[in-house]
């Protein structure tokens, strides 16, 4: 079975394992050879990214079809109002792509280790948390929806993963963890990107001898419990506890 390791990446740690001149890297905390991260984290948020040495579990993880929830913990300059929220959860056109439907509540502060350096803060204007879900991984896309809706981000926390919770980990820890991924039928299996370019290869030396191909590209099954209109059948936004602060 396919090994999976959650990390808590700190702040200013970019999600990379070559040499950086000037941040961290992953492979500053990953020792273990041969894994990769599914996903990618802004090297200015912090929490949760999940590496695998595994290319199937990597490619349900990361591909879109899969529609894997992602929460944050994000914290915001301003109040967030009724009105705010409602855009957040109900799509916004940032330009290049239009959002999906979204989870965004308010929460309290959350009891959380400091962050290094601090945000900055203005006297004059209050902060606030929200916890938002997300379908998507677009690139800044939870900076980009706040500051949409007039609630700059300050500091942004990924706590969950489809059923992978940050639970526990302080900044740098890890926990490995051996998932039991069913295998897909045939006829649910979808191509991962290697074998979409190898298809592509032998269609080209397929054509070179005047010959044809066709193929068929089925539905991608869908890991972890879900229910029949493809959910997961856990609630992506459950209730978020606080958590003990670091000694």
């Amino acid at each position: 079975m396919p090994a999976l390791i959650l990390l808590n990446k700190p702040y200013g740690v970019i999600c990379q394992f070559s040499p950086h001149p000037k941040h961290q890297t992953l492979a500053d905390y990953i020792k273990v050879p041969d894994v990769y991260a599914a996903g990618r984290l802004d090297t200015d948020s912090e929490g949760l990214l999940l590496l695998t040495d595994n290319g199937p579990l990597n490619h349900r993880i990361t591909d879109p079809e899969n529609k894997l929830p992602k929460t944050y913990w994000v914290q915001v300059e301003g109040i967030p109002t009724d009105a705010q929220l409602q855009q957040l959860e109900n799509g916004l056109d940032l330009g290049d792509f239009v959002t999906k439907p979204a989870t965004a509540i308010r929460i309290e502060p959350p009891a959380i280790w400091d962050r290094n350096p601090p945000i900055r803060e203005r006297k004059s204007v209050p902060d606030s948390w929200i916890a938002l879900t997300i379908h998507e991984g677009k690139n800044r896309q939870v900076r980009r929806m706040t500051a949409k809706v007039g609630l700059p981000t300050l500091r942004l926390i990924r706590i969950q993963i489809g059923d992978w919770r940050l639970d526990g980990l302080l900044p740098g820890d890890q926990r490995a963890l051996i998932v039991d991924m069913p295998p897909q039928s045939a006829t649910a299996r979808k191509k991962t990107p290697t074998q979409i370019n190898k298809g592509k290869k032998n269609d080209l030396e397929t054509k070179r001898h005047g010959g044809s191909s066709h193929r068929k590209t089925g539905q991608v099954s869908t890991s972890g419990r879900r229910d029949s209109s493809g959910h997961s059948s856990q609630p992506a936004s459950r209730p978020l506890g606080r958590r003990r602060k670091a000694d």
